[in-house]
Formats: C-alpha cells, sequence, structure tokens
C-alpha cells in the first residue's frame, strides 16, 4: 500500500463521519497545545485546553466529544498538566455520582412500560393543548427519566400515523418518505405538536432538576460536598427553585395561549382518531400478565420515591435496587436484556470521567483562582448573583457537569481556608446549583436532557433541529432566568 493510501485510511478511519473540517481542527489542537506547553507555560495552555474542550461539547452533533475531549485528556496528562493520580482522585470523590449514571438511569429503564402506558392514554384522553402541555412540563420536573420514556411513545406514534396516512404497513415503510402522505397538513400541525410537547417535557426536566439532590448529576456532586441529604438540598434550594418552577409553569401556559415562537399547535382530528384506535387494540389485547409489571412497576416506583426522600442509601445504591426488585418480579433474567438499560447512561458515564481529567488540569493548575479570587472578594447579594451569571453563560456552551464540578471544588476550598463563612457558603452552592441548571436551556449543549433529544431518532422526524430548539428555548430561558437572577438576589 502506498503512503497516499495510507494516509487515506487515517483520515477516513480518524473520527469516522466527522466533517474534515472538524478533524483538523482537533489534529490542530493536538498539536498546537505541545508548542503551547513549551512556550507560554501550563497556565495559559490549561486555558486554551478548557476552551478547546468547551469546543467538543458544543459540537457533540458533530462528534460525541468522548473520543475527541478524551484524545485532549490523554494529552494533558502526557504533557504533565495533571496526573493520574489526581483524576483518579476526582473519579473517587465523586464515585456517588457515577453510581447514579449506572444504576439509577438502568433502573428507570425498567419502569419505562409504565410511564409509556401512562402517556399514551394522557396524550389521547387529554384535549386541551395547554392542559396536557403542563402535565408533561411537570411530569418532566417530577420524573426526568420521563422525557426518555416520552421521546420513545412519541416516536411510536408517530410512526402508527405516518404508516397510516401513507398506506404502507409492510416493513419497507420508511418514516423519512412523506411522498405517500395523503394528508400533508395533517402531519405538519403534528409535528408541530408533538415539538411542542417535547420541548415542554425538556424543560420540566430542568426545572425539577433543580430542586432535588437526584434531578441533575452535578446536584449530586454539589450535594455531596455539601453534606446535604436530600431534605437538606430541597430546603436550601427551594428560595430560588420553587419561584423559578412557578414561572416555568406559568411560561407554558402563556406559550400555548399567545401561540408565540412556534408553541400552539394542535393534535388534529384525524390524526386523533388513528391514535385512539391503536390505543383501543392494544388495550384489548392487554394481559394479565402485563397489567401484573404494570403493578409491580407502579409500587416499586413508589418504593423509589420514599427511598429517595428518606435517604436510605447512597442514589446509585437505590438505583440498584429498583433494578433487582423490577427485573426480579417482572421476569427479566437474561442477561442480554439487562444490557440494554445499560447502553444510555454508559457513554455518558464515560464522558464524565473525561471531565473529571480536564477538572484535575484545572485544579492542579490552579486556572480558575484568579477569576474565583476576583469574584469571592465581592460581598452579600452581589457575590451570588456573579456566581449564578458565571455559571449559568458557561453552562449553556458547555456542559453543566463540567461546571458545577469546578466552582463547587473552588468554593469548598475557599471555606476550607475561611475566606467565606458557613452561611455565605450555603448560599453560594445554592446560586451554583441554580446557575447550573436554569440558564443552560437556552442551548441542546447545556442541558444532557436536550441533547439526548436533539440526537434522538424522532428529532429529525418532527423537524426538530437545533436552532428550533433554541428558538423554543428562548423565552423560557429569559423569564426562568430573570427569575432565577432576581430570586437569588433578593431572596436567598
Amino acid at each position: 500500500m502506498s503512503d497516499l493510501g495510507i494516509g487515506k485510511a487515517f483520515t477516513a478511519n480518524f473520527l469516522g463521519d466527522t466533517p474534515k473540517w472538524y478533524k483538523m481542527t482537533i489534529l490542530g489542537f493536538l498539536v498546537a497545545n505541545p508548542i503551547l506547553f513549551f512556550t507560554v507555560g501550563p497556565f495559559v495552555t490549561g486555558w486554551v485546553l478548557i476552551g478547546e474542550f468547551i469546543f467538543t461539547l458544543a459540537l457533540a452533533l458533530k462528534c460525541y466529544p468522548l473520543p475527541s475531549g478524551g484524545l485532549l485528556a490523554i494529552e494533558a496528562v502526557v504533557l504533565g498538566m495533571t496526573s493520574t493520580e489526581t483524576i483518579y482522585h476526582e473519579v473517587a470523590a465523586n464515585l456517588e455520582v457515577i453510581l447514579l449514571l449506572i444504576f439509577m438511569v438502568a433502573g428507570i429503564y425498567f419502569m419505562k412500560d409504565l410511564l409509556r402506558f401512562l402517556f399514551t392514554r394522557l396524550l389521547v384522553g387529554t384535549r386541551s393543548k395547554v392542559a396536557i402541555s403542563l402535565i408533561f412540563s411537570f411530569m418532566g420536573a417530577f420524573l426526568s427519566a420521563f422525557l426518555d420514556a416520552l421521546t420513545v411513545t412519541a416516536y411510536g406514534f408517530y410512526a402508527v400515523y405516518h404508516r397510516y396516512s401513507s398506506g404502507g404497513s409492510d416493513g419497507s415503510h420508511s418514516l423519512s418518505d412523506d411522498s405517500k402522505i395523503t394528508s400533508k397538513e395533517d402531519l405538519e400541525q403534528f409535528r408541530g405538536f408533538l415539538r411542542n410537547l417535547m420541548m415542554h417535557g425538556a424543560v420540566g426536566t430542568a426545572l425539577g432538576g433543580a430542586m432535588t439532590l437526584v434531578g441533575e448529576p452535578q446536584n449530586l456532586l454539589i450535594g455531596t460536598i455539601m453534606k446535604w441529604n436530600f431534605q437538606d438540598f430541597f430546603h436550601h434550594c427551594s428560595i430560588v427553585s420553587i419561584p423559578v418552577l412557578l414561572s416555568g409553569l406559568a411560561t407554558c401556559v402563556l406559550l400555548e395561549a399567545t401561540h408565540l415562537m412556534g408553541y400552539g399547535y394542535q393534535l388534529p382530528d384525524n390524526v386523533r382518531k388513528v391514535l385512539a384506535e391503536d390505543v383501543a387494540k392494544s388495550s384489548a389485547t392487554l394481559t394479565s400478565r402485563t397489567k401484573m409489571k404494570y403493578i409491580v412497576q407502579a409500587v416499586v416506583g413508589v418504593i423509589l420515591i420514599v427511598a429517595l426522600a428518606m435517604h436510605w442509601a447512597a442514589v446509585g445504591l437505590i438505583g440498584l435496587m429498583v433494578i433487582i426488585l423490577l427485573t426480579s418480579f417482572n421476569g427479566v433474567t437474561e442477561e442480554h436484556e439487562f444490557g440494554h438499560a445499560f447502553t444510555e447512561a454508559l457513554p455518558f458515564t464515560a464522558l464524565l470521567v473525561v471531565f473529571f481529567a480536564i477538572v484535575a488540569v484545572i485544579h492542579d493548575q490552579h486556572l480558575f483562582k484568579p477569576i474565583v479570587d476576583y469574584v469571592l472578594a465581592m460581598e452579600g447579594s452581589t457575590q451570588l448573583v456573579a456566581f449564578f451569571a458565571a455559571n449559568g453563560i458557561l453552562s449553556a456552551i458547555s456542559d453543566n457537569v463540567f461546571v458545577a464540578t469546578v466552582y463547587i471544588t473552588e468554593v469548598a476550598e475557599a471555606f476550607k481556608n475561611g475566606i467565606i463563612d458557613a452561611e455565605q457558603y450555603n448560599k453560594l452552592a445554592v446560586a451554583i446549583n441554580m446557575g447550573t441548571n436554569i440558564p443552560s436551556v437556552a442551548t441542546p449543549n447545556g442541558q444532557a436532557a436536550f441533547l439526548f433529544l436533539l440526537t434522538s431518532a424522532l428529532a429529525p422526524l418532527i423537524r426538530l433541529s437545533y436552532m428550533e430548539m433554541v428558538k423554543l428555548a428562548l423565552p423560557y430561558t429569559v423569564i426562568m432566568t430573570t427569575v432565577g437572577l432576581l430570586a437569588t438576589k433578593y431572596l436567598l
């Protein structure tokens, strides 16, 4: 094989099908970092590395950040900007978060049947668009895993109507082919209807995620460092999170009532009729065994809520308990049946460890110290607002887990050194939590739920693009961030 052939093979294999400009950019990063390290030093190179890593997060739709971001992390270790010992320390300190991602997400996977069952009845049985939007927003807030079930079920419903409207019944039917659709107007209305519901549900996950210890991964990071249990976390954050929740629900009603910013699509009667017939057919074939599965999932769901509220154990261990209970009493016994439950969480878990490698660089090189020192030099409510804003801006363009990890670690260090007192320490933790959770709805990059929705099989079918998500999220972002800032300044 010639050198040219080898070169082409390398280019084709490196980062797979990502655009050539993206590949060249990552290669440029990898070449430039050693040069910067030996010419301007590790501090400046560390900041460049952060920018490069944020770049991989911001372009997560071009390439999942694990390979590209992972290469940057490996290079940082090779250059001596951090050590494997420091990375291991960061991972060990956040073991509870890793257990949460592995076991709790998998545990909810085994409850999807019940969640889908409830969703289908709500969608067909509720005629008020405002009411159903509020229900999905609230359910997303109450249980963030609901968005996963909502996405899968919405995909199923779209497939039912698309197949019916195009007259396709065999396995060759393509959901991306609209050429045989009999009523394209109804299909466009249905797409808009699903876009609206999915965004209400996604924003709901951010609203609820800011309120509890297990709402988002970064919450558990904050709670672990602050030594807050489930009740403590809710108590400290509620003074800001509850006003934000109410403003989010009010925004939901406002958008659907006014049809602003792409909202207000209704479920066409023809589509409702087709879906209702499908639900009736499914209900008629419901077996006693399936009914028992739903009962078991409902009972375990109650146990889960009580276990979290009473903080019976580490959240990840509670998730493992949920897996054991659901699989034992619902007859899941084959190894491959368990594998599917873990496929959603493990890629992000691996990415989180790469986050910790970047955090290790920040820690070893003291990169955030000048910024944190500047903000900590402020006093009172001004300091709280500054932390809320700083976390919010970074979370909107990168990842809130990454941002929260860095800031809460620096604030904990400041408290340990006596720079801030215990009362301000608690308030800053709340400001960091709300800052990473609420403004991050501005883009799909900031919220894991948004990114999951954007990369799902449903998104292209209902025409939910990156910019469409940004547009639909804009009114929520403005209103909820404003309320969060005001509550942080005047109520906290």
